[in-house]
């Protein structure tokens, strides 16, 4: 396995990501945007999760494919954005037929942003326009850091953000994760520089620091955010042809990346939840085989994503919490 040529989840042929924000607000949104109808699935670990439509993603329901999936900050008001993105997509002819209709089938997922420093006394909810930014400034090239769903993203430690990364198989099959960092636990080791998703970086594509030594494996975890505060959100996405049931289960080991690279994790206090994409390009020539390593390359893909995260997330005035960089940047 190697990363792709981005390091991106737009390695994945087909897939677009768009971000958008707000800058008074501190907050934003990304939009995951295919180039026709993908399959998607979703599995949810934390106990405190924002979503919206994913009931359709369960393998016996009616729509088996979606038009996009949207990440957003801004709790409960964030789900907003995925309207913004499902209203551009209705008018570029987009969505699921029913009669002479089309009805754009756009799952989203939020995390807490809200006291993070930014004005949120807005007179309109901004996600629904975020959203409709963010699709329009979908591409294969996006920020990292803090952009998008990650631009007023804490974790318990440093800033969080948004992050992204891909691998290809010795099969030729293409995985990527993109994700939405904001939580509970730390991406660092104690108080750093080494993140936990080290044993799986590539290269030194955050930091190449390798693996902290003299971690206090007695050390007992407290909770540096309140109830609500914290979530990670996340795509993992291939260009392997998988069914809605396959696709569940991508989603379901990917979230052992999001353990790796996130102390503690799962929290009853996180919505930690995974979405997995499947656009069908490829087909699964060895059904044993393949579709194990797929949960593979999806675990370490969101583990190195999550660090790149935190690692690319820059300082800005009004920060409660320090960027990573500006502590331990070379």
């Amino acid at each position: 396995m190697k990363p792709g040529k981005r390091n991106l989840i737009t390695d994945v042929a087909g897939l677009l990501v768009g971000n958008a924000e707000d800058a008074g607000v501190r907050t934003g949104a990304t939009v995951l945007l295919g180039a026709r109808p993908f399959v998607a699935a979703v599995h949810v670990m934390g106990g405190a999760p924002g979503t919206r439509e994913t009931d359709l993603l369960a393998p016996d329901k009616l729509v088996q494919e979606v038009d996009a999936l949207v990440l957003s900050g801004g709790s409960a008001f964030g789900l907003d954005a995925a309207s913004g993105v499902a209203d551009g997509l209705r008018a570029a002819g987009r969505g699921f037929a029913v009669g002479d209709m089309r009805v754009p089938i756009v799952p989203g997922a939020i995390l807490f942003d809200l006291l993070n420093g930014g004005d949120k006394e807005w007179r309109e909810n901004p996600y629904k326009r975020l959203g409709h930014e963010a699709l329009a400034a979908a591409g294969v090239d996006f920020a990292l850091g803090s952009a998008g769903a990650g631009f007023g993203a804490m974790t318990g430690t440093w800033k969080g953000g948004l992050g992204s990364a891909s691998l290809v198989l010795d099969c030729g099959i293409t995985v990527g994760a993109l994700v939405a960092v904001n939580a509970l636990g730390s991406v660092t080791v104690g108080d750093g520089p080494e993140f936990w998703a080290a044993p799986w970086e590539m290269g030194a594509e955050f930091g190449g620091l390798g693996v902290a030594q003299g971690h206090d494996p007695e050390a007992e975890p407290s909770p540096l955010k309140r109830m609500g505060e914290a979530t990670t959100i996340a795509i993992v996405a291939t260009d392997a042809a998988l069914t809605q049931a396959q696709a569940q289960r991508v989603a379901t080991a990917a979230h052992d990346g999001m353990a790796r690279a996130i102390v503690p994790s799962h929290t009853p206090y996180d919505g930690d939840l995974v979405f997995a994409v499947a656009t069908g390009a490829r087909p699964v020539t060895d059904p044993l085989v393949q579709p194990f390593v797929l949960g593979h390359a999806a675990a370490a893909c969101l583990a190195r994503a999550i660090a790149r995260a935190v690692f690319e997330a820059r300082p800005m005035p009004g920060d409660l919490q320090p960027a990573w960089r500006t502590r331990f940047a070379r």
